[in-house]
Order: C-alpha cells, then sequence, then structure tokens
C-alpha cells in the first residue's frame, strides 16, 4: 500500500493567515446536561446574550437538531438561532438561503457560530463547493477572524482541519489502504490552522487506526483525536481539554515508515492522552496537567521512587476497541513493564474486505519523557498519561484465526 494521493490544498492566503477566533472542536455526543462545554462556548463568545448562529447544515433532520441546540445554549444564557441552511431542508431553497444578503448579514453580525453533527460531507459541499468559499462560509469567516468561536459537534467537528475525513467509517479499510480522494478524504474549512488534523468520536470507536495513516497521507505532522461528550478549545496555539474525558494527541515530527514493506507500517510515532483540565500548548510541546492532577504525585517511570500501582502483564486483542489505546497507555505507566502490545485486526472478514488475513500490531513502549499522572479527584480513575512511543507493525493473521476442539 502506497499513500501518493495528490494533497488537496486550500489557498496559500488561508494556509499562511494568523486567525483570531477561537475554535471549539467537540468530539460528539455531546449531552445537553455537560454544562461545562456548553457554557464555555457562551463564555468565549462573550458571555450572557451572545449572538451564536446555529448550522444544522450536515443533520439528517435540520430543524430537530438545531432546536435542540438553540435550547441549549439559550438555556445556559446565549442568544442563539438557527440559520435555515442545509441541504435537507423541506421546501427551502437552498441556493437562495446561502445568497440572502439578510441571513449572510446575520452570520456576519454573530460572536459565534456552531455546527451540529451529522454529515460533514453536507456542510463542506454547502459552504465550499468545489473547495472555493462562498458568501455564507465568508461571513463565518468574518465572526472568526474578527475573534469570535466557530464550535461544532461530531461532523462539525471533522470540518475544522483543513484536511477531513469525509467518509471513513472503517477504521481497519483506511489502516489497509483504501484511501480515495472525495470518498474517504476532503478538504475541511481550517478553523484550527493548517498544522493540525483533526479527528472525532475517537476513543469509542478507536479511531487511531485511521488516524495513524491519514496523517501520514496527508502529511501532517500533529493530531489532536477529541472523545465523545469532550472539546477541545484551541485559540491559537493553545489547547485546552473540557467535559467529560480527554482527547488523544499524535505527534508524527519523528516517525519513519518503511517503503519496503507492502502496507502500512510506522515507528516512533509519540501519542499522549490529555485528560479534562489540561492544556496543551502546540508551539512548544508543553502540557500543564490540570490543577487536580498537580496536586498528586508525578508518575514517572524513571525515577528512583517509581512505585507502579499495575502488577499485571496485558496484550489487548482489540486495540482498536472503545478507550483501548488510552488504557494500554495507563497500564504502560503504571507497571514495570517496557511495553504494552494490541493487535487491530478482523476476524470475520466483510464483503470487500481489503486482504482479509491483514492485520496490524501495535506497539507501546516507555521512551524519553514518558511521564504521567492519576487522579480520582472528579469520581473516576482518570489518568494523563504523556509521550508514549508507538510504533505499528503489519502483520499476517491466520483464517480463520482459531478452531474448537474436537472431542477426543
Amino acid at each position: 500500500m502506497r499513500f501518493l494521493k495528490p494533497l488537496l490544498l486550500l489557498p496559500l492566503c488561508w494556509l499562511s493567515a494568523v486567525h483570531a477566533g477561537t475554535a471549539i472542536v467537540i468530539g460528539g455526543a455531546l449531552k445537553s446536561d455537560n454544562d461545562a462545554v456548553w457554557e464555555r462556548i457562551v463564555e468565549e463568545a462573550g458571555g450572557p446574550g451572545a449572538r451564536i448562529a446555529v448550522f444544522a447544515t450536515a443533520a439528517a433532520n435540520p430543524e430537530r437538531s438545531a432546536g435542540l441546540i438553540v435550547a441549549t445554549l439559550n438555556r445556559h444564557g446565549a442568544n442563539a438561532e438557527a440559520i435555515p441552511v442545509a441541504p435537507r431542508l423541506k421546501d427551502v431553497d437552498l441556493q437562495a438561503q446561502l445568497n440572502n444578503p439578510a441571513l449572510i448579514a446575520k452570520v456576519a453580525a454573530s460572536k459565534a457560530v456552531f455546527f451540529s453533527g451529522g454529515a460533514q460531507e453536507f456542510i463542506v459541499d454547502t459552504l465550499q463547493p468545489g473547495g472555493q468559499p462562498n458568501a455564507m462560509l465568508k461571513a463565518i469567516w468574518q465572526v472568526f477572524d474578527g475573534g469570535g468561536v466557530v464550535a461544532g459537534t461530531s461532523a462539525g467537528a471533522a470540518i475544522m482541519s483543513r484536511m477531513m475525513f469525509r467518509d471513513a467509517q472503517d477504521n481497519l479499510q483506511i489502516l489497509k489502504g483504501q484511501w480515495r480522494e472525495r470518498q474517504e478524504y476532503d478538504r475541511g474549512l481550517g478553523f484550527v490552522g493548517p498544522e493540525l488534523f483533526i479527528d472525532q468520536h475517537f476513543l469509542k470507536r478507536g479511531r487511531i487506526g485511521r488516524m495513524l495513516p491519514a496523517m501520514r497521507s496527508l502529511g501532517f505532522k500533529t493530531g489532536l483525536g477529541v472523545e465523545e461528550n469532550t472539546a477541545a478549545v484551541v485559540k491559537g496555539s493553545q489547547v485546552e481539554i473540557v467535559g467529560a474525558r480527554g482527547a488523544l494527541l499524535v505527534d508524527l515530527s519523528e516517525a519513519t515508515s518503511d517503503a519496503r514493506v507492502p502496507a502500512f507500517n510506522l515507528r516512533g510515532a509519540v501519542i499522549s492522552y490529555l485528560d479534562r483540565g489540561d492544556r496543551h500548548d502546540l508551539k512548544t510541546g508543553v502540557t500543564t496537567p490540570a490543577p487536580h492532577k498537580l496536586r498528586e504525585a508525578k508518575i514517572d517511570p524513571t525515577a528512583s521512587d517509581y512505585k507502579p500501582y499495575l502488577r499485571h502483564d496485558q496484550y489487548f486483542l482489540d486495540i482498536l476497541a472503545d478507550s483501548a489505546i488510552v488504557t494500554a497507555m495507563a497500564q504502560l505507566l503504571d507497571s514495570p513493564f517496557p511495553e504494552v502490545r494490541g493487535l487491530a485486526y478482523r476476524a470475520k472478514p466483510r464483503p470487500g474486505d481489503l486482504s482479509p488475513d491483514l492485520g496490524f500490531e501495535f506497539r507501546l513502549t516507555k521512551g524519553p519523557g514518558m511521564v504521567g499522572w492519576f487522579s480520582g479527584a472528579l469520581g473516576g480513575e482518570d489518568y494523563t498519561v504523556l509521550k508514549v512511543r508507538l510504533d505499528v507493525t503489519p502483520v499476517r493473521m491466520a483464517t480463520p484465526l482459531f478452531t474448537p476442539l474436537q472431542a477426543n
């Protein structure tokens, strides 16, 4: 497999511009009672009474989705209003709405824009047809460049980077090389800047499996995978995690691949798990754990007083399972073992499966600078884990993986 597709690039002026706004990237499945995230959106937009334009462009039922979002934002003090721009809105002339001067002016006068979940291709196809921003998208950029907020959940988060997953639901198919322009990937809108790649529903759906090959293909060195019901607040180079869980930071600046191997492979990736309340500076690479974490002792495997809490070794038979990659990172940090391994494979091939017997072994090791923190202060077993080394090796799986024992 070779990722040699030509890159889709936005105009150079977009890539070099310094934007004053705040991007709030929500990993999807945002609950209405997640006050930390909803209140942060309103706060960043200017506080009580902030005018927020809600786009349910991606939604299957735009009226319902927009109504729920507007109601929740207003309950948290905003002055939110739905903008009727969505391909699936009934009895609405989409092009007329996109070019409606009054509607465009209303968006431009807002302090924040919120994108719902759904299908992210609807957002880019509606606001950036043929890769060029239309008048409505320019109004949204006016909000952002004026120091306003662009927030988005699920599909609304996917569009935040300059390149995005368009429709790439099968992690293993991406690992195995299924990678087509305007099918698995497409241009995004680029609110987090040109150098950061975004993914969502990240831990729940094991999307480390698709992020790594996507970043290698598209030339990104830094990626941020945000978990469900969680937000990453991105302001310039500063990232803060807010909400229920955390986000995985992927650094491929020193990663290499062996071109002689006929499948995706990777050596020397560095991954970090940023938990709720943690802050990270993308420019300096410095992470500041949440205050409640800093009240606990730092876990440093190289320290003379290191006392690992976990005593058992573990091999992850499905490293792409719900939260498995972060569980493996915590296992590595808080156990005496130098590495943790896991498999990504499909025991039962699906129709059209590329290379049914191809799998991938993920090897996590304790590298230079690996440290972490643990806290139970918020009612869970919460880790922050920094600078885990990750290698991915393609492997040939047995088919079938196992056979039943026969009676004597």
